[in-house]
């Protein structure tokens, strides 16, 4: 089975060393939505603060085969105006 790398980019990378064996790069696109799923919720409200990242899946050699990318920022709210006499 293929060994696929999960890898962290954020200002800093945390590179996936030892990957996991999945069968196809179908199962790697699961594996990589459940992975960032679990590193929001692990993220809370500093999600929130602007925050990008990204979640680069990779193969064996070392080939980017897709990209997750993630951030967040919030509408400014709305300004409220006096209502017209």
């Amino acid at each position: 089975m293929p060994r696929y790398f999960f890898n962290i980019i954020d200002g800093y990378s945390s590179l996936d060393d030892r990957g996991t064996e999945l069968r196809d790069i179908y199962e790697a696109h699961e594996a990589s939505i459940r992975l960032s799923g679990e590193i929001l919720r692990e993220m809370g409200g500093k999600f929130w603060n602007g925050t990008q990242w990204k979640l680069e899946v990779t193969d064996e050699k070392g080939a980017i085969l897709f990209t997750l990318r993630f951030s967040a920022e919030e509408a400014p709210l709305p300004i409220k105006r006096p209502k017209a006499s």
